[in-house]
């Protein structure tokens, strides 16, 4: 379609047609729009274009799991990255996110990640043309321009976002939309591992990716089990709530190694590589000796990992069958877990910086007053985000309360979007 043909068809209102993934139709339109218009500025208006969305997603539940082959709950939230974009016949991906700078792929180099350097975007796209080549799908090139809604920081993933929504592009530029999502989410790990050079699980991709709840069990990394799960969190009258108390992330490299490596140095200790085939009988019958090895944190995040592990399951059947109360018991006891075993919330370099606990401490305090719900650290943890699911008639109470502590535009209201990477009209 023309770039002034897909201009028209929004104004028109066709953007109607996808309310199940945007609210504010007319803002969103608009956004899309001056999308078209910023990508005919740079790479000539007489193009066939399409339009492509990502959103970003929520981990559910399963705080700290997915290193130790767990299981996790994740979910698709209604922020997303939308492209413009149009192929090319020059063998080159230039793509352009809104902020930054301009990303430029030669195809013919990406037979190794040496060409790239680490940690940039211009690596992930790479990573990603490379997967795809490796797993036998067509590559080609590509003129795109990106503006997000998943704030990089903001605890959503936007990175998962971005390199899924580069294989929405070549899915469908050069594979006619017949790649799953799913794999899609799977050459995304590769390229952030290999390219990137991020050890990465797999949850963010394939949230991102398949959209809706999802359930995913890691115990065979190279082909973990994925389960979408169709429950509607807005049905249910509730509304997810991140709330981003602005802890700082610097110097905290070691507070986040230190629980996988703490896991895994139980596992050795019992003769594995990870916690997963372990049951908390098997732990406990060696408390004396990991105490005495270990210390006694190593024991109380192993005691976590099992734990969580058997709530992401409950938590997972509580949406198969629709028993909200039982969910929202899981999502507590995740929180509660976190605090006090996993013990992720703040950093005991700089125990006078507390934004988590101190956002859960309020969060549980509203929550009481208001009607209900439930709260838990968001993600990894130590500094930065905290979940809420909030009954939504409450939802705009509690955001104001939240802001006047954190900060205006510090809580996000969101919902659970029900399709991941999608090709739009």
């Amino acid at each position: 379609m023309k770039l002034s043909q897909l201009k028209q068809k929004i104004s028109d209102g066709a953007l109607s047609a996808y309310a199940h993934l945007y609210h504010d139709i007319e803002r969103q339109s608009a956004r899309m729009t001056e999308a078209l218009d910023h990508f005919a500025a740079l790479y000539g208006e007489d193009r066939d274009v399409a339009l492509f969305s990502v959103p970003g997603r929520s981990e559910i539940t399963g705080n700290h799991t997915d290193h130790n082959l767990g299981c996790v709950l994740a979910g698709a939230i209604d922020r997303d990255i939308i492209a413009v974009a149009s192929r090319n016949e020059d063998g080159m991906i230039r793509f352009q996110s809104e902020g930054y700078p301009e990303n430029k792929i030669d195809l013919s180099l990406v037979d190794s990640p040496e060409n790239f350097r680490p940690f940039t975007s211009t690596a992930l796209v790479a990573g990603m043309a490379r997967g795809f080549a490796l797993a036998d799908y067509s590559i080609g090139g590509f003129d795109a321009y990106s503006t997000t809604e998943v704030l990089k920081g903001s605890g959503i993933s936007s990175s998962a976002a971005f390199e899924v929504m580069v294989g929405n592009i070549l899915n469908h530029f050069y594979n006619d939309g017949a790649v799953d999502n799913a794999e899609i989410a799977k050459i995304a790990q590769y390229s952030e591992n290999v390219f990137f050079g991020k050890p990465c699980g797999l949850m963010d991709q394939m949230a991102c990716a398949v959209g809706g709840f999802v359930f995913i069990d890691f115990a065979d990394p190279k082909n973990p089990v994925v389960e979408p799960i169709d429950f509607s969190l807005t049905g249910a009258g509730y509304s997810l709530c991140i709330i981003n108390t602005g802890g700082n992330h610097a110097n905290l490299n070691e507070d986040y190694a230190s629980v996988p490596g703490e896991m895994k140095a139980v596992a050795a200790l019992l003769g594995g590589e990870v916690l997963r085939p372990y049951t908390e009988t098997d732990i406990l019958a060696h408390a004396k000796e990991i105490r005495e090895s270990l210390g006694d944190r190593a024991l109380l995040r192993a005691l976590h990992f099992v734990r969580e592990n058997a709530r992401v399951l409950r938590a997972a059947s509580a949406l198969r069958e629709g028993d909200v109360d039982t969910f929202l018991a899981m999502e507590s006891a995740s929180g509660n877990s976190s605090f006090k075993y996993l013990q992720n919330i703040y950093t005991v370099k700089n125990v006078k910086e507390q934004g988590l606990s101190l956002a859960l401490c309020l969060a549980e305090k509203w929550l009481d007053e208001l009607s209900g719900g439930a709260c838990r650290v968001h993600g990894g943890g130590f500094a930065g985000t905290i979940q809420v699911f909030i009954r939504r008639e409450h939802a705009a109470e509690f955001v104001a309360k939240m802001d006047a502590v954190f900060g205006e535009g510090a809580s996000m209201c969101l919902s659970i979007r029900p399709l991941g990477a999608v090709k739009l009209f």
